[in-house]
């Protein structure tokens, strides 16, 4: 039973950072200019979407 809970926080503690990781690099791709988004094949609003869709915290 501890393995399992153990287990269940390392795993969410690895999403919690994926998540964060994932802010952290959206945000900065909102800070290039919209050539260079589209030359990577995104949009300034598909980026704001990911964004919004985001968690609270």
């Amino acid at each position: 039973m501890a393995s399992s809970f153990l287990r269940r926080a390392y795993q969410r503690i690895i999403e919690a950072r994926e998540r964060q990781a994932s802010r952290y690099v959206n945000d900065a791709l909102l800070s290039l200019d919209d050539k260079t988004l589209e030359t990577i094949g995104t949009s300034r609003a598909e980026l704001r979407r990911k964004r919004a869709t985001g968690s609270v915290f």
